[in-house]
């Protein structure tokens, strides 16, 4: 059985559980970071079918992991969405103008991040899959 992949970055611990149980429930297999930095070791290593990052980190930002991650052959391709608090908003323009896929903004209805999920991950490139 394939599994699709998904890269979890999310530094807010409860927010981080929640999206693992819910994507793990839905079939997917999760990687997570609690920063950047580990976020973007983990893409590297096993290149996810999609990443969500939130913006604000300690450390490298949710920004600058996508332009990290945007700058390698083997990462570059990986979709990418934002996700966000009200205080944090970006333009979804601006997101998109970074690279990424799209952004949600929190708190989010998790039905609603699978859909944008599945949509990211139909429409990715060349992905890495996992045989369990």
């Amino acid at each position: 059985m394939k599994v699709k992949s998904i890269l979890l970055i999310e530094d807010n611990f409860n927010i981080l559980e929640n999206l693992i149980e819910y994507f793990e429930m839905e079939g997917y297999y999760i990687f997570s970071a609690s920063n950047g930095e580990k976020g973007i070791e983990l893409a590297r290593q096993f290149i996810p079918d999609l990443i969500i990052c939130d913006t604000p980190k300690p450390g490298i930002d949710g920004h600058e992991v996508l332009r990290l991650l945007l700058a390698r052959s083997a990462t570059c391709e990986i979709p990418f969405i934002f996700s966000t608090t009200n205080s944090e908003i970006i333009d979804r323009s601006a997101a998109i103008k970074l690279g990424a896929a799209d952004y949600i903004i929190k708190p989010f209805e998790l039905e609603t991040m699978l859909q944008m999920a599945k949509a990211c991950i139909k429409s990715g490139s060349k992905r890495q899959t996992y045989t369990f």
